[in-house]
């Protein structure tokens, strides 16, 4: 299982995330607490937004792992972004280590980080496929099933007319791919289970997911924290109280530092995140509706 972070708020540098916090997300690829499998070393990416230059994110991805890239630790400590998604892999058996099958992957303004896997995926596979239209298949690149989960995402999202808010649209077009997905692994006999973590977002919003078919107990983990100011001074990071329009969004695999305000969100639940950084999180239980 991967490992990854999404940062919303005042602009900050990728470093204040990645490399100086005490359980920061390199230190994860190596030393993760919260899996059976400490190191996260197949790769690694960041995607993160200047919005005053472009509404789509900048994109830098590696397979090395963040550990040992001394460009990442110099990207990091000069680039400033005021919405940042970082991910380190840990490939799922039978997908290559490769550039284009390392997280985020980004669609315009999207961009999405996946922890887990998707039982049953070479099952399903094809008939996932079948619900994309030609333009939205001709952007998967890779061979993981969180790219193809991606694209369902994003197809399901341009099927959206409505005028809901831009967090709920990104919210129903997930639910609906990850309905979609479950449904399929029923269809097909699969007796594997999923585990769903996900982050997607377009630079202003934000959606996450806590998911898994399996029990509980075994659900990997995602902790928000939100409300506050997130500050790394020398090295010690964590939130303190904000000035008016400072708030802060931080969905996590693990929290970044032992400062409180962590919450781990509920299992088979989604966290929105909505431009102004407000946050709102409801249980997610799968239907079998296709938009």
């Amino acid at each position: 299982m991967c490992r990854f972070t999404l940062y919303l708020g005042p602009t900050i540098t990728l470093g204040s995330l990645l490399t100086e916090p005490d359980h920061s997300l390199i230190h994860q690829s190596s030393h993760a607490r919260e899996r059976e499998e400490p190191l996260n070393g197949d790769g690694f990416g960041v995607a993160y937004y200047v919005p005053q230059l472009s509404a789509e994110p900048g994109l830098f991805r590696s397979v090395t792992p963040a550990w040992s890239n001394a460009n990442l630790r110099q990207l990091a400590r000069v680039t400033e972004s005021p919405c940042i998604l970082a991910h380190v892999r840990a490939a799922t058996q039978g997908h290559p280590v490769a550039e284009m099958n390392c997280h985020p992957f980004v669609w315009r303004q999207y961009a999405l980080a996946h922890n887990g896997d998707i039982g049953g995926f070479s099952q399903i596979r094809r008939r996932l496929l079948a619900e994309l239209s030609d333009d939205v298949f001709q952007e998967i690149y890779g061979t993981t099933d969180s790219e193809h989960l991606f694209a369902l995402f994003l197809e399901y999202l341009q099927r959206d007319a409505t005028e809901a808010a831009v967090e709920q649209r990104m919210a129903t077009a997930l639910s609906a791919a990850v309905s979609r997905i479950v449904t399929f692994r029923r269809e097909a006999g699969s007796t594997d289970e999923s585990y769903i973590n996900v982050a997607v977002t377009d630079g202003r919003c934000a959606v996450v997911l806590r998911y898994t078919t399996d029990a509980g107990e075994r659900a990997d983990t995602l902790y928000l924290n939100t409300g506050r100011r997130y500050t790394c001074d020398e090295g010690v990071c964590q939130m303190i109280e904000p000035e008016s329009g400072e708030e802060t969004v931080i969905a996590s695999s693990e929290p970044l530092s032992d400062d409180p305000g962590w919450q781990l969100i509920p299992v088979n639940h989604l966290g929105l995140i909505s431009a102004d950084r407000k946050t709102s999180v409801r249980a997610f239980e799968p239907g079998i509706q296709r938009p």
